[in-house]
């Protein structure tokens, strides 16, 4: 699912924590059913190597049913001549990316982890993720070849090493606005379909609701990510810089230094004092797609992929929503293949057994049924090649489909109709991603390497939780005064060296990429 979470800098980022799949139904030769103490009768290793615990971490909540479902997953490939077995960890989403810098500073060892786009950067930068080269060709060359068919490894090398190993989803995660739009009738309000295009129709229907609602959570999300619409700025994902995308030179700058980020932060302080924006917003932790889908929030931010989901995963069938995409003539960059990727630990103790069984999971229909959706007549049940929740059991409740991080895993061959996504629904998210109005990224691919600036990095990220995030969130008394000094502190603090090697990084990229082309 991929609702707007604001964390660091503008990092308005999507993240994606919906599980459910779809695609072509496919044949229900391979379907996973409970049956007896082990599904897969004896699950004695063929291969004669000893047993392997394989130490993996996702995000989100860990579903009811994971342990016996990846019992059962270890069981099948052991079948196969994998002899492992799984430990499968998860991270709350507000701490994940955190939480996984610090264990990799701490030289923890781990065999396998999700990412995203903004944390795998800020991992791999630091080192902190295995270099496959070598071992992706030998211990997994379906996968290999699949990689070298679709030409995206390059968006998780860096220096020239492979550290991850990306999605194949094509999307564009461009934001609509999204209300309760059975609580706004109720109380007389009402917007046209794609109305609600601009920061000010977003601003109009907020006040409405509220002066409908006074006493009801009605957003936890800050105005910038509206603006950097808006203005088609490019987010790095590095502390906060970023161009213009109708910029030709693609010249770095700071985002705090853009006009925008006034408007935003003007906004933002509006809002603050009108009670619209949550006096917790800035520390709340608590996931927000859960908030929407439990009906704490009446207004989120969400993309393409849940605008037009067939069900949304409202805690009560009652609740229902209206979407609006917002500033459908300007042009956002598409989802990077890196924003769903899985990486192994620099430290990993069994990195060719991983790769094992990432290349299993490419050809083996079976194995994909029982990792994503879990165990027939447990975690899933089918009807018609279309994936459904067993009785009693939906989207908020599921005991192991829709688990969080899966995402990275997924195959587009193997990928079955569900009660969230219809059979073509993958198809339209790339036919959505190829608009006009939505474009690859032209620095796609690019990893920057914070070594020779990091201690300069690290205080930047400090003075903008002292500082920048109230601003933010519209929490500072004096916006115009609150943002110079922060502009000030953030210029004292060696932003010109920070930003003139990053430009250096960018523009040596971009000259290999014309070189290449």
């Amino acid at each position: 699912m991929s609702f707007w979470r604001i964390r660091g800098w503008f990092a308005a980022c999507l993240l994606c924590i919906t599980l459910a799949s779809g695609l072509a139904g496919c044949a229900a030769g391979g379907d996973v059913r409970m049956d007896g103490p082990s599904l897969f009768g004896d699950a004695a290793a063929t291969s004669g190597e000893p047993e392997a615990t394989l130490k993996f971490y996702f995000g989100g909540e860990k579903k009811a049913a994971t342990d016996e479902v990846w019992a059962a997953v270890s069981d099948y490939v052991k079948t196969k001549g994998l002899n492992v077995k799984f430990s499968v960890n998860f991270i709350p989403w507000p701490e994940y990316s955190g939480k996984l810098l610090v264990m990799a500073a701490a030289g923890d060892r781990w065999d396998l982890n999700f990412d995203s786009e903004g944390s795998f950067k800020q991992m791999a930068s630091r080192g902190s993720y295995l270099r496959l080269n070598d071992l992706l060709p030998v211990y997994a060359p379906h996968l290999y070849d699949r990689y070298r068919q679709q030409h995206n490894l390059p968006s998780a090398t860096i220096g020239g090493d492979i550290v991850g190993l990306p999605w194949s989803i094509k999307m564009n995660q461009r934001p609509y606005a999204g209300w309760r739009v059975d609580l706004a009738e109720k109380a007389g309000i009402y917007r046209e379909p794609e109305s609600v295009r601009t920061a000010e129709d977003v601003d109009s229907l907020l006040h409405d609701l509220k002066k409908a609602y006074p006493n009801q959570k009605l957003s936890r999300i800050p105005a910038l990510p509206l603006y950097v619409v808006r203005d088609e700025w490019v987010d790095l994902g590095f502390h906060g810089l970023g161009f213009y995308l109708n910029d030709p030179h693609y010249k770095v700058q700071a985002i705090e230094d853009q006009p925008f980020y006034a408007d935003a932060a003007f906004m933002s302080k509006a809002w603050y004092e009108d009670g619209i924006l949550n006096p917790d917003s800035k520390i709340d932790t608590e996931d927000a797609a859960d908030q929407w889908r439990n009906g704490k929030m009446l207004f989120t931010l969400t993309s393409h992929e849940w605008a037009y989901a067939a069900d949304p995963g409202f805690a009560d069938a009652s609740y229902r929503q209206q979407m609006s995409l917002l500033y459908p003539d300007k042009k956002t960059v598409n989802r990077s293949p890196i924003a769903n990727v899985v990486a192994i630990n620099r430290n990993a103790e069994h990195p060719e057994l991983v790769l094992r069984f990432l290349d299993m999971l490419e050809t083996d229909e079976r194995l994909f049924d029982l990792v994503v959706y879990g165990i027939q007549g447990k975690t899933y049940e089918l009807d018609g090649g279309k994936v459904k929740y067993p009785d009693n059991l939906n989207f908020s409740t599921s005991n192991y489909m829709d688990w969080g991080g899966q995402w990275a895993l997924w195959k587009p061959q193997f990928l079955r109709p569900t009660e969230t996504y219809p059979g073509d629904f993958w198809k339209e998210e790339a036919r959505f991603a190829e608009l006009p109005v939505n474009v690859d990224s032209p620095v796609e691919g690019l990893l920057l390497n914070d070594q020779s600036i990091s201690p300069l990095l690290e205080e930047r990220d400090q003075i903008y939780e002292d500082y920048g995030k109230s601003i933010e969130y519209g929490m500072v008394p004096d916006v115009a005064k609150a943002l110079s000094d922060y502009r000030m502190l953030q210029q004292d603090n060696g932003l010109d060296t920070i930003i003139r090697e990053v430009q250096r990084q960018v523009d040596q990229f971009l000259a290999a990429q014309h070189q290449h082309s």
